[in-house]
């Protein structure tokens, strides 16, 4: 079994900050992408980052304000979120891509979601 847990949503002003947590658990072998998608109210979900084992790649309407990172050591996933806009509204949904033994083959796992509202 694995499981994702993600922390730190809420609610946050126009302009502010939130940084936002994903920690994975279980049977783990190795992991590869580390990554975060987000649905906001009425819309389609979308895809926001990826922290591959040796780069980090963002989505256009995020580049320059978030920041994705990662602890292999923890197994965890960061999304640190700068100069959010009300439109970042979404609940976000981080994902791991996780071999939980050598012979099996990478499956996405996918945390349970958590709110961001930005609203003044």
């Amino acid at each position: 079994q694995v499981q994702l847990v993600e922390s730190g949503g809420g609610l946050v002003q126009p302009g502010g900050s939130l940084r936002l947590s994903c920690a994975a658990s279980g049977s783990i072998f190795s992991i590869t992408d580390m990554g975060w998608e987000r649905q906001g109210p009425g819309k389609q979900r979308e895809w926001v980052a990826v922290a591959t084992k040796s780069s980090t790649t963002y989505a256009s309407v995020v580049e320059g304000r978030f920041a994705i990172s990662r602890d292999n050591a923890r197994n965890t996933v960061y999304l640190e979120m700068n100069s959010l806009r009300p439109e970042d509204t979404a609940v976000y949904y981080c994902y791991v891509d996780i071999l939980r033994t050598r012979s099996d083959i990478f499956r996405r796992h996918w945390g349970q979601g958590t709110h961001v509202t930005v609203s003044p």
